[in-house]
């Protein structure tokens, strides 16, 4: 055998044995390109019912905050207005402390002049019955 022939068989037994390994890498690669044609078709006929609801969606935000924007002035109102029916009822507040505070001490006036009185006069009458 010349050494043409040997270099040719090699080539040949090299050759096919890269055709019988590269085959299942072929086949792996196709079923793979069908499942992402798949997977694109897939995804392309659920986003586009999902792209048309998101679109309405966001129609109905911009309406819902169109009108929450016609009654941001009146919020404003009503929690300032708040605000000062919070400060007023703080002063009836500490207005009716204070004249709790004077009720308190003038009841323990009146019951200090009463129970001085009820003794000055107890006094006075033992003074008068003794004499």
């Amino acid at each position: 055998m010349s050494l043409t022939v040997i270099a040719l068989t090699v080539i040949a037994a090299a050759l096919c044995i890269l055709v019988l390994t590269l085959v299942p890498t072929f086949l792996t690669i196709r079923r793979t390109a069908a499942s992402v044609g798949e997977l694109a078709e897939m995804v392309r006929s659920e986003l586009k019912p999902t792209l048309h609801e998101l679109t309405g969606v966001l129609a109905e935000l911009k309406s819902v905050s169109g009108g929450v924007a016609e009654y941001n002035d009146d919020v404003k109102r009503f929690m300032s207005e708040l605000g000062v029916a919070g400060d007023n009822l703080h002063k009836i507040n500490r207005s009716v402390g204070v004249v709790t505070n004077v009720l308190n001490t003038t009841t323990v006036w009146a019951t200090g002049a009463k129970v001085a009185g009820k003794y000055m006069l107890d006094r006075y009458l033992k003074k008068r019955g003794g004499i």
